[in-house]
């Protein structure tokens, strides 16, 4: 398993997104309101701002907050918000891309410099890790969806490239350019996904002891800490021993 995916899951059970909730809409939001502004206000007619309001509504995030925030693009006082990509590498050379959405650039900047320099890391120039990742779509559905044969049967007619079940749930990946017609033929099969995002995903990822593992993960929740920062992805992995370790600390 990527490292991303396992500290995702670390979290999710230390209950982390329920002390996050008020973070986490903040953020829901701000994502609804730039899609809403580089497209059109209709979901129906704006992909990013469907995909937008779906992931809000798998965090049950409440529908008057939800439409505050596509009122908000079309209101002039809306900040304007820069989607800007930091790359770098931190403990024991595992790369990390961090995605923002900052109304000021310089800001962000500092703050995802000081993260990376706290934690014995570096930030380089903006392609400097990515050329080692591919973009790609990712479809969350939880356990009670189906059991991994189904969704499986299901991911193979809607075209996806791979699924990943374990007791939790099912991560679909598919091509960054089908997302939404992937996301679509599940929904038809499957029912509403949990959550559909495009990601960045590793070519390779770099394995690394329990001690770098717990200093990455301070990295990231560092940086997922940071109200600008939408998301961290980390190319290392944990061996299964480490892994429970660290998610039963």
């Amino acid at each position: 398993m990527a490292g991303h995916s396992q500290f995702k899951n670390i979290m999710h059970r230390k209950g982390r997104q329920d002390a996050m909730r008020s973070k986490m809409f903040s953020k829901l939001a701000r994502e609804i309101t730039v899609a809403a502004k580089t497209g059109m206000p209709d979901p129906a007619m704006n992909p990013r701002l469907r995909l937008a309001i779906q992931n809000a509504k798998a965090e049950s995030m409440p529908k008057d907050n939800i439409q505050r925030a596509i009122n908000k693009a079309s209101g002039g006082d809306a900040e304007n918000y820069e989607e800007v990509r930091y790359e770098g590498y931190g403990p024991g050379g595992v790369a990390l891309i961090v995605e923002v959405l900052t109304d000021n650039r310089n800001r962000s900047a500092s703050n995802v410099r000081a993260a990376f320099t706290k934690a014995g890391g570096s930030l380089g120039e903006t392609g400097s890790v990515s050329f080692m990742w591919d973009r790609a779509g990712e479809i969350y559905y939880p356990a009670s969806a189906g059991d991994a044969e189904k969704v499986m049967d299901a991911a193979i007619e809607a075209g996806a490239d791979d699924v990943q079940s374990d007791e939790e749930g099912h991560t679909i990946l598919c091509a960054f350019e089908s997302i939404g017609d992937v996301s679509k033929a599940l929904e038809a099969s499957l029912g509403e996904a949990e959550s559909v995002k495009t990601i960045w995903k590793p070519q390779n990822n770099v394995p690394v002891d329990e001690e770098r593992a717990q200093s990455l993960m301070k990295l990231v929740a560092t940086l997922e800490d940071d109200d600008d920062v939408q998301n961290v992805y980390a190319n290392f992995e944990v061996d299964d021993a480490t892994l429970a370790k660290l998610s039963a600390a």
